[in-house]
């Protein structure tokens, strides 16, 4: 059976047909929906052909409802009228009691700044709202949004279709960080130094290249090849590896390491801007617009925090 929205009918004939029936006048039913007597008239026998059966008959000056038509103005009328209140009706939203999904796509270099405080502000504004956390990275972001999948991304990115908005959260830098009890630096990291050392860094490839080698063509002698920044504290604690990572990882990984010291770097390596994405479908969402807004605050409050700059 074919659905009943294939079918092809003009709802806004059942309009006409309604005022008409309520009316019961062609002359004051066009008043009223401000069009022409005649297509009012035109409307009615579209209608009439569709319906199959006569809807109205003569009656003195006026018009008066068939059976046929009394049967479908019972049925239609409550449906349309429920219609037009959903359609005019202003959206209810409350951050107390909205249970609503929110699919959060992040990077790995972003769970530690931002989880904690984000889930400490759902608990506070928005108790039941829930929080589903989406491992993306910069290749798989584009198509988690556009298939869905997430309803906001907090990650670096590409070029990216016109139908996603971009939010800049912040732009840092990199450091070395080591264990200190293994490893020596001295006062400055040389790069003669920073290339004795093996190195782990972090992969999305599964490969042995990292940024260095990718955006300086430096070659390190790499030892460990992780796919996730989570992984760096604990290779690093108790070795004599070097890693080379994002200020912003870096301060949470020697906070859960007492052991791990970080050094600036022996050349110029600046990171692009972390952004928030979502798709221009979602801006007016409300409960997206309250995550977004917090998300922003609290990027700002991190990046007060840390040793990387600010927009």
């Amino acid at each position: 059976m074919n659905s009943v929205y294939e079918r092809d009918l003009d709802l806004n004939l059942l309009r006409v047909f309604m005022v008409v029936a309520e009316a019961r006048s062609v002359t004051e039913a066009a008043s009223r929906l401000y069009i022409t007597q005649p297509a009012v008239s035109a409307a009615l026998r579209r209608l009439t052909v569709a319906v199959g059966a006569p809807l109205f008959a003569r009656s003195g000056r006026g018009l008066a409802l068939t059976a046929r038509g009394e049967r479908l103005l019972q049925v239609a009328q409550p449906h349309l009228s429920a219609l037009v209140e959903a359609v005019s009706a202003p959206a209810v939203f409350d951050l107390k009691t909205s249970d609503r999904i929110v699919r959060l796509g992040l990077s790995d270099a972003s769970e530690e700044w931002l989880l904690p405080p984000l889930i400490r502000a759902l608990e506070v504004h928005a108790p039941r709202m829930r929080l589903i956390v989406v491992p993306i990275q910069f290749r798989t972001v584009a198509q988690a949004l556009a298939s869905n999948r997430i309803d906001l991304a907090i990650t670096v990115a590409d070029e990216l279709g016109s139908d996603v908005q971009r939010q800049q959260l912040f732009s840092g830098g990199f450091v070395c960080v080591y264990d200190s009890r293994r490893v020596k630096l001295g006062k400055k990291v040389t790069l003669e130094k920073y290339l004795a050392h093996d190195h782990v860094l972090v992969s999305y490839n599964g490969d042995l290249r990292g940024i260095v080698e990718d955006t300086l063509g430096i070659q390190r002698r790499v030892r460990v090849s992780v796919p996730s920044f989570v992984s760096v504290g604990a290779a690093l604690d108790g070795t004599a590896l070097l890693a080379t990572l994002p200020h912003i990882v870096a301060r949470h990984v020697m906070d859960k390491h007492a052991g791990l010291r970080a050094a600036q770097l022996p050349f110029d390596l600046q990171g692009t801007y972390v952004e928030l994405l979502w798709r221009n479908a979602r801006s007016d969402d409300e409960a997206l617009c309250f995550v977004r807004e917090h998300i922003i605050r609290i990027s700002r409050t991190a990046a007060g925090n840390g040793p990387f700059r600010r927009r």
